[in-house]
């Protein structure tokens, strides 16, 4: 257990790396990339090129810039922005994290129960009209975008029907700290995790429901049958229980890239300043720690949670822990 717990750790530390280097050969490497003259503007003299590339250390070898980062990012933490002179880099991304992380946290709430409903529902009333209007109806939440989903929340939430005993609740657009207002913490966001859940309730139902059905056609299933359980228990205990694979997995992957700031549409949208809006306007701007602060945090929390699904498989089906 503890050389697994090594060998992943070593694994994280390796791909963050991997991934720090490239990001940063992207960006300072790269031919005709030039940090120093994005900072110092159009039509910059040689000598403020100079004398830019000596304030931030662009003047010096590679090598050596990506160790004077990392050191800057990871140990002092003093990694300040090119752009925003002054601003610590580490301090403002802490910051975003609670905003990000409240929004995911909720949407997955909404999501892991809608799919989980959907899919055993429709798995059990195979053929029925249930089924066909529950696949319909995932169909749409699957097709439709999230920027466009949350533009329509807010003009209804924010404007068309704000006056009315629906929306009449619902605050400004923004983010409402957890620990200093609960309330305004819970009505700033539930709409946020209503239209990020969407996609992914009607995503996870229909792939859930096709397991499903293929785990029941299983010998052990067949084998459940014969020995007199109720169909209700074997959908329940043993098809649920060992089509989960394919959900954890999915899981997995979509909760790491939000955390990571896969749900930057949400949040623009909604006027969250999570870690995805963070990244969108370093992008903008090309604000090189920022990206790579941003980079490092998303793979982190990426890699962790394909290695925390891949522990939960064992959890979940016996026929991965007995194969191991």
């Amino acid at each position: 257990m503890l050389f697994a717990i090594l060998s992943r750790l070593i694994r994280l530390v390796s791909v963050m790396f991997g991934i720090s280097v490239i990001v940063f050969l992207i960006f300072f490497a790269t031919p005709g990339a030039d940090p120093a003259a994005r900072i110092a503007g159009r039509n910059a003299s040689p000598e403020t090129l100079q004398q830019v590339r000596a304030s931030f250390g662009l003047d010096q070898p590679l090598p050596v810039q990506y160790a004077v980062m990392m050191k800057r990012l990871f140990i002092t933490q003093d990694l300040t922005s090119f752009v925003n002179r002054g601003q610590k880099v580490v301090p403002a991304v802490t910051k975003a994290i609670p905003v990000t992380l409240s929004l995911v946290f909720g949407a997955a709430v909404l999501w892991i129960v809608g799919g989980l409903l959907v899919g055993v529902v429709a798995a059990a009333m195979r053929g029925s009209i249930t089924d066909k209007a529950l696949m319909a109806l995932s169909l749409i939440g699957v097709s439709m975008p999230v920027f466009w989903v949350g533009e329509v929340m807010n003009l209804l939430s924010q404007s068309r029907m704000h006056d009315t005993f629906l929306f009449s609740w619902v605050p400004p657009l923004g983010y409402k700290p957890l620990l200093t207002d609960p309330v305004g913490w819970f009505r700033a966001l539930v709409i946020p995790w209503i239209t990020l859940a969407i996609l992914y309730i009607g995503l996870y139902g229909r792939i859930l429901r096709a397991d499903l059905i293929e785990t029941l056609q299983e010998d052990f299933v067949r084998t459940a049958r014969a020995k007199g359980l109720s169909e209700r228990r074997i959908l329940l205990r043993h098809g649920v229980r060992s089509s989960l694979i394919a959900f954890v997995t999915m899981f997995g992957l979509d909760f790491g890239a939000l955390i990571g700031g896969g749900a930057l549409l949400t949040e623009v949208v909604f006027g969250l300043r999570g870690v995805g809006k963070l990244t969108y306007d370093a992008l903008q701007t090309l604000d090189l720690p920022v990206i790579l602060t941003t980079v490092l945090y998303a793979s982190f929390f990426v890699v962790a949670a394909n290695a925390l699904v891949d522990m939960l498989y064992a959890v979940i089906d016996p026929r991965v822990r007995d194969a191991r």
